[in-house]
């Protein structure tokens, strides 16, 4: 287990990162004898697994080979790409959605993770918000709702992802399903925080409110 949390600590710092920071960080309820030594095991136990190198040394610093390939980087970039208004390219939405949908190192306890899933958390929100609306203008209404609904499972209370889905039904004519959703999301935003839904969500719906 712990080459296994230095390999994954080590990609997630792109620039590799020195010893007694990643022993400090891997083992930071030990004395820093004792998780240098917990280092020096890792790294032993990564040789051991692999044929070819997995981590390399150089003096004080740790890095991943470069040869390793991070499915997560890969991910970050087709993110970036979509966020910033470019669509997938051609055989890559299916595959895209799928690691977008993914979260990074799910059950792992680890206190470094923590900065680091929020990161991934906000990066796929906005990539999977920002390709529903690209499913939506070319009509493909149903992988445009799945997609949007990705993201509220993500993050149940965010505002925006909700809001899509309610778009999405309206692009297609349901507005009782628009509606449906926007009453449940003002019951849970009440429920939970004590608050109401934006005037930019009510605005949507204003016209099919009971007067």
């Amino acid at each position: 287990m712990g080459a296994q949390r230095l390999v994954a600590f080590l990609a997630l710092q792109k620039d590799g990162a020195q010893r007694a920071w990643a022993a400090e960080h891997l083992w930071p309820d030990c004395t820093p004898g004792r998780a240098a030594g917990n280092l020096r095991s890792a790294l032993c136990h990564a040789r051991r697994a692999c044929a070819a190198s997995v981590v390399e040394a150089v003096g004080q610093s740790l890095r991943l080979a470069p040869t390793v390939r991070v499915d997560l980087h890969e991910a970050c970039r087709a993110g970036d790409e979509v966020t910033a208004g470019h669509r997938p390219p051609p055989g890559t939405e299916a595959g895209l959605i799928d690691a977008l949908r993914q979260e990074l190192l799910p059950e792992w306890p680890e206190d470094w993770l923590v900065l680091e899933r929020e990161g991934w958390d906000q990066l796929r929100l906005h990539a999977l918000e920002t390709l529903a609306q690209q499913l939506q203008a070319d009509h493909r209404f149903v992988p445009a709702l799945q997609v949007a609904l990705a993201a509220v499972g993500i993050d149940p209370v965010r505002e925006t992802a909700h809001r899509i889905v309610m778009e999405v039904h309206l692009a297609e004519g349901n507005v009782a399903s628009a509606f449906k959703c926007y009453q449940h999301y003002k019951d849970l935003l009440e429920r939970e925080l004590s608050i109401s839904p934006s005037q930019q969500m009510r605005e949507l719906v204003e016209d099919l409110m009971p007067r």
